[in-house]
């Protein structure tokens, strides 16, 4: 099933988001959106270039004058300015100026990287973000965040630069790991809870067609995932408001990517933290006993956690106090008005976060 889904941000320039089952209508898609003389950098993970880089580099080379590619080990821990800076080095090697291209290839951490080069190099080039995992499909890949972690800060340093072309490619979900298509459920379920309560219903119902990759069901679960996130940054693409709700399971999320050092995946921290706000919710009176508990207990048909053992809590709010997301008069939480509503609170009490954190310690 095709799908285009054009994004109009307020106050920047629109781009579209093709959802296809191949690399067929890539060339086409950059062609309408740059010129043949354009030079074109594809940045990707190194494993991920050794499955899809040449492909790419071929598809595109038959439309633009230079293309070259640039392999990363990625990573979190090499989420950092000395990866930005290589990429730095490798373009000014290859003449790379103004009105030149970098393409994305990879999932949330290639994308971040590539995406905060192309917002800095030069002060800024042609961007193109090119999605292999379900968790950038769904959500880092639209919406123009990007940035590197600094010291021990998650996403510390950064920029929004809004790409000119998303292109989603649902075949090659066929050679995710299923730990890594599990991760992306985290922010499809996310998607749901804070905005289209029939969505997540649809979810609930579709559950095994989507663990079992029914190509239809997948790709409509990807463009109601980005209908979301459309919403939100159209109305504010550079989060000064409403666009925080896509954080929904974040704040502590974050938290416990650092606290476990990132054995655990960014979707596994946001579907435990999603389960602390949602008990949040709960105990301020917004969801029933029984959505809460059917909302925790829904991310286990798609293979993610609801409990960790032996949690810290001291230390996750430290790392929570930390988090850029927060203000200057407390925490910055995402609760649920009710299924389908998100709604941004800044009075969630240390004493609530930390009950909602025992909710998920498994001792």
């Amino acid at each position: 099933m095709d799908n285009l889904i054009e994004i109009n941000p307020k106050g920047a320039d629109p781009y579209n988001i093709l959802i296809r089952d191949s690399w067929n209508d890539l060339g086409v898609a950059m062609a309408s959106v740059f010129k043949p003389e354009c030079r074109i950098c594809v940045i990707s993970d190194i494993n991920v270039s050794k499955l899809y880089g040449d492909e790419l580099v071929s598809v595109l080379s038959k439309i633009f004058k230079q293309v070259d590619l640039i392999e990363l080990k990625l990573g979190e821990i090499n989420k950092s300015l000395e990866t930005v800076s290589e990429c730095y080095s490798r373009l000014i090697a290859l003449k790379y100026g103004r009105n030149d291209v970098i393409v994305a290839l990879g999932g949330g951490i290639c994308g971040d990287i590539a995406g905060f080069v192309a917002s800095s190099y030069m002060r800024g080039i042609g961007f193109v973000q090119v999605p292999t995992t379900l968790l950038s499909m769904v959500d880092s890949s639209s919406g123009g965040k990007t940035g590197v972690n600094f010291e021990d800060f998650k996403n510390m340093i950064g920029a929004f630069k809004m790409p000119r072309l998303v292109y989603i490619n649902t075949s090659v979900l066929k050679t995710l790991p299923e730990k890594e298509y599990s991760s992306g459920m985290a922010e499809v379920l996310k998607a749901g809870l804070i905005k289209d309560g029939s969505f997540y219903e649809w979810l609930i119902n579709s559950f095994q067609q989507i663990n079992e990759h029914e190509d239809e069901f997948v790709s409509e679960m990807i463009a109601r995932s980005i209908a979301v996130k459309k919403f939100y940054v159209e109305k504010d693409p550079y989060e000064k408001n409403e666009r925080a709700i896509l954080n929904f399971g974040h704040t502590v999320g974050h938290a416990l990517e650092k606290y476990t050092d990132f054995k655990y995946s960014h979707g596994e921290c946001v579907a435990l933290g999603s389960v602390a706000a949602a008990y949040i919710s709960w105990k301020k009176d917004y969801l029933t006993m029984e959505e809460f508990y059917e909302i925790r207990d829904m991310f286990v048909p798609f293979g993610l956690p609801i409990s960790l053992p032996d949690i810290n809590i001291d230390r996750i709010i430290e790392y929570m106090r930390s988090d850029k997301k927060n203000t200057s008069d407390g925490f910055k939480f995402i609760l649920l008005k009710k299924i389908g509503k998100g709604m941004i609170s800044t009075d969630v009490t240390e004493q609530e976060i930390r009950e909602a954190i025992d909710q998920i310690n498994y001792v």
